[in-house]
């Protein structure tokens, strides 16, 4: 089950196709859905959470907490808005063109994938556009 919540005035349009579209991602990684929880915010709600849990004060446009158990994805995914906006702006993208990459980048870490070294993060945007271009 995906879930969708909002912690801010945005809301996320056809919540039926992302939510076919992540599962696509699961099910292509090798992988089960149990649940995940996304959960919209602002950057004063993120940056609180990145304090509390990670010790970083640091803006951030994810956090993402896994809970899966072997090859049964389970967690939560915290995603800042605003930074969604930001980066959009930076990356000269579409709004919804970043979102759809920091939703499917919280659930490839679930899948195991890293993105702190230089071949890790090329490893992630290259699975990130894969998958983006599958979305429809």
């Amino acid at each position: 089950m995906i879930n969708f919540n909002y912690e801010t005035e945005f809301s996320l349009e056809s919540e039926e196709r992302v939510s076919k579209w992540i599962l696509d991602v699961i099910h292509l990684e090798n992988y089960k859905l149990e649940e995940i929880n996304y959960v919209f915010c602002d950057d004063a709600y993120l940056h609180k959470l990145n304090l509390e849990f990670l010790k970083h004060d640091t803006l951030t446009d994810i956090i993402s907490f896994d809970y899966s158990v072997g090859k049964i994805i389970q967690g939560d995914i915290f995603i800042s808005i605003e930074r969604v906006a930001d980066n959009a702006r930076d990356f000269k993208v579409t709004f919804f063109e970043e979102l759809y990459r920091v939703l499917v980048h919280g659930v490839l870490h679930y899948c195991g994938y890293k993105d702190k070294t230089k071949e890790e993060a090329k490893l992630m945007r290259d699975k990130e556009n894969h998958y983006l271009g599958l979305l429809t």
